[in-house]
């Protein structure tokens, strides 16, 4: 084991952070280049768009919950978590390459349609990211105490992979989104592959003697029930608040293209017009991320000391349905859109770290993976809505506000069931 695991030095938290880094600047691709490159490249519509997103979480829900538990039981090439972040790692690098080639590939294989080919590699892109999630997320619980360590090691992660993500987003906002996919294809490999040989697993993990395992038979019922309850509430809680986020994420091409052009038919768009959208996705997924990679460890962390983790997190939700609802109010023009993306941030950074650290200190630390992949059914079903669902009401609307009209109001749910939340006070 390393010096710096041993006394769990900032150092040794940003190695921990670079798995998780890799999945997450994936997914940062994905999210600022599919819509995108489906709609401008392959004129794909609204709904078919909605449906190739569907079936990543579709494929997700399934493999989460299966690398969960059988990681946790599992060791092999010298760890637990390792051997799924590898394959995760260079799967996901894969399909991210195939991304600018759908038609190559769909002349390759003769296909008379390119959404089958779409569908296909993005279903695999995501059943790569899901493979490798669930284990960057478990291993931090698995190597790190319970308490501020934990709380540490989330926000970390969020605050390495935030800034890779603003990364990201500069790319393809200043470079261009086929330059942002072939760096992304590098990075997911080397933070995937390199980092985790530093990083020594647990052979055997022991339970938390604060956490509590809901199925173990010698805790008391009433406690059963009492975690099992906490449990569903931070479940759908954070369910609202993926719904949110991902209309948001999926369907920002409609809305920028309104806003800058007053259309809603991209295909009719000029390649500049095209660039110009790009541009401004990238640009305002930059500023969200930028805020979410920099509050977490300066800003979140410290207040949860003296607020709670609840408490945090919830008024963070709150800022974000209120920069969302500004969108719909005052955003029509690129610089308030920019702004109140900034704004949105702040739920942004407590989203993507402050839910781990409050699920794993309420479980046991033997099945994190198992819950970990329990958990990830509060983002995938909230994409699947939105993919389904929430697409076709967006499509059939003249006025795309309502994209950020439907997120405002998820993120104030959200918010309203945090609060019903227990706290539970951070162990030094």
């Amino acid at each position: 084991m390393l010096a710096i695991q041993k006394k769990l030095s900032n150092a040794f938290y940003a190695v921990l952070a670079m798995p998780a880094t890799a999945m997450g600047f994936a997914l940062c691709v994905q999210i600022s280049a599919l819509s995108w490159i489906l709609s401008t490249k392959y004129n794909l519509e609204i709904e078919e768009i909605g449906l190739i997103w569907a079936s990543g979480p579709l494929a997700g829900l399934v493999m989460q919950l299966l690398v969960g538990l059988v990681s946790d039981k599992a060791w092999f090439w010298g760890g637990r978590r390792r051997p799924f972040i590898l394959i995760g790692g260079t799967i996901a690098a894969l399909m991210l390459l195939c991304l600018p080639n759908l038609d190559a590939i769909q002349k390759l294989f003769g296909a008379q349609s390119l959404i089958p080919v779409a569908l296909a590699v993005a279903t695999t892109l995501d059943l790569a990211i899901n493979l490798g999630f669930n284990p960057t997320r478990s291993i931090i619980t698995d190597v790190t105490p319970d308490g501020k360590a934990r709380t540490k090691g989330y926000t970390w992660m969020q605050t390495v992979s935030g800034t890779l993500g603003v990364g990201a987003y500069f790319l393809g906002a200043y470079f261009g989104n086929y330059t942002l996919i072939y760096v992304g294809v590098f990075i997911v490999l080397a933070f995937s592959l390199i980092p985790i040989f530093f990083i020594e697993e647990p052979k055997q993990l022991q339970a938390d003697t604060t956490g509590g395992d809901i199925n173990a038979l010698d805790v008391q019922a009433h406690t059963q029930k009492a975690e099992v309850n906490e449990l569903i509430k931070i479940y759908f809680a954070n369910a609202f608040s993926w719904i949110g986020v991902q209309t948001m994420f999926v369907f920002m091409f409609a809305f920028a293209c309104q806003m800058l052009f007053n259309t809603n038919d991209t295909s009719s768009l000029s390649d500049e017009q095209n660039r110009q959208t790009g541009q401004v996705i990238s640009y305002s997924f930059l500023i969200l991320n930028a805020v979410g990679a920099i509050l977490p460890a300066l800003v979140l962390e410290p207040l949860t000391k003296k607020y709670g983790r609840i408490s945090v997190q919830s008024t963070c939700l709150l800022v974000m349905s209120i920069g969302y609802g500004l969108i719909v109010w005052i955003g029509n023009d690129i610089t308030t859109l920019y702004i109140c993306m900034a704004i949105a941030g702040v739920g942004w950074a407590a989203i993507v770290s402050l839910p781990f650290a409050i699920m794993s200190e309420k479980v046991n630390k033997q099945r994190m993976g198992l819950f970990m992949g329990i958990f990830n059914m509060s983002i995938v079903i909230p994409q699947l809505i939105v993919s389904l669902f929430i697409a076709q009401f967006i499509s059939d609307a003249a006025n795309k506000d309502l994209i950020f009209e439907i997120s405002a109001v998820s993120l104030f749910l959200s918010f309203l069931m945090w609060r019903w939340v227990k706290e539970k006070p951070v162990l030094v």
